[in-house]
């Protein structure tokens, strides 16, 4: 008998996609000069009224040039959440900026914004504000924050492409806001990410910087060092058919939540992802689970008996603070934030793509209530 196995996340790829990327075979443009580049911008950066949209390689490449684009400084202060990706702290570290490192919420999972103004410092310059896994930051104290300090933002909304916050999009409130299009966010190009702004002078340096920082005057000579982290035109055919999607993404995943918390919230031994909070409505990019006190088994133990039945499982990020490679760098000595670390040790998270079917799925709830018991 073959065995089952159901991935962590699968893409979607059933709408225009193949359409597009012919047209792009056809028309011979398969990189970064093709037309449908600007048009894919474009057309994202109207999704989310905003002025310029620049398109990158991936979304780390769009955290770096987003950073690099307001000429952060060495000894330059950088807030930032430690539960989150590595990708937010390397332009950090990299610059030989100082990161001041965040707690988050134990509901949301998010950054505490609470805990904010009392990290602030003279030399702080930016807040790097990554929404963690469905639900967003608290952004309108975060502003209100950062306008009082005359601080910069960069809203990394890598998994919340499609949330609201309140009435507003996430990716609007950041001077620079990033994407990511990996094959396991609400829309996918394969790699490939985007950085979007109302600034000109800031949408003309990151469109620089992507490139190589080639200039008008002539085009091998160069005045300063960027990256090649350029976006090609058959990326752009796969994105734009994704995006044509999106709404209906976004309610996919909404439906595989509710499911799931409807057939969990009985179960005392793991606690569950708020489906809403008082300012948005979880899209669920992941469905999390966080086991507590009650659970006979530890994060291992239940991701391994879920492997043995052929269900894909991750963990949850490794906070910033316990980063092995940042530990010997001299970061972080002594520094102790228990919401962070509880997330990391007890958390994982489930099958969730946008190809699951409601047969894999129940077959996933059947197997974990069977564990849980």
């Amino acid at each position: 008998m073959k065995k089952i196995k159901i991935p962590v996340n699968e893409p979607l790829l059933k709408g225009n996609e193949k359409k597009y990327v012919l047209s792009c075979l056809r028309d011979g443009y398969i990189s970064s000069s093709g037309s449908l580049v600007k048009k894919f911008e474009d057309k994202f950066s109207q999704r989310l009224k905003r002025k310029y949209g620049i398109s990158v390689s991936n979304g780390t490449a769009a955290l770096q040039i987003a950073f690099e684009a307001l000429k952060i400084k060495k000894g330059d202060e950088v807030i930032l959440p430690s539960f989150t990706i590595i990708s937010c702290i390397l332009p950090v570290i990299r610059a030989k900026a100082k990161p001041v490192l965040i707690d988050s919420d134990p509901v949301t999972w998010n950054m505490n914004v609470d805990q904010i103004e009392k990290k602030i410092s003279k030399k702080t310059k930016l807040i790097i504000v990554p929404h963690i896994y469905g639900l967003p930051v608290n952004m309108e104290p975060l502003m209100k924050i950062a306008k009082k300090f005359k601080i910069k933002v960069i809203e990394d909304t890598a998994e919340v492409l499609g949330l609201k916050y309140k009435k507003k999009e996430c990716g609007t409130f950041g001077d620079i806001s990033t994407f990511s299009f990996y094959a396991n966010k609400h829309i996918t190009t394969g790699e490939g990410g985007m950085i979007v702004t109302n600034d000109k002078n800031i949408s003309e340096r990151c469109k620089s910087l992507r490139n190589i920082c080639f200039n008008n005057e002539r085009r091998f000579m160069h005045h300063e060092l960027g990256w090649n982290y350029r976006f090609t035109n058959i990326q752009s055919a796969i994105g734009l058919a994704q995006l044509e999607k999106l709404n209906n993404f976004i309610i996919k995943k909404r439906k595989i939540g509710k499911i799931y918390t409807n057939a969990f919230k009985k179960i005392e031994s793991f606690n569950l992802p708020f489906d809403k909070s008082k300012y948005a409505k979880n899209i669920f990019w992941i469905y999390g689970i966080v086991l507590n006190k009650k659970s006979k088994l530890n994060v291992s133990q239940f991701m391994k008996r879920l492997r043995n039945k052929g269900i894909e499982t991750r963990n949850f990020f490794w906070p910033l603070h316990k980063q092995p490679v940042l530990k010997k760098m001299g970061y972080f000595k002594n520094l102790k934030l228990p919401v962070s670390e509880n997330l990391a040790k007890n958390g994982f998270y489930i099958p969730s793509g946008l190809a699951l079917s409601n047969k894999q799925q129940q077959y996933v709830i059947k197997i974990i209530k069977e564990i849980a018991s």
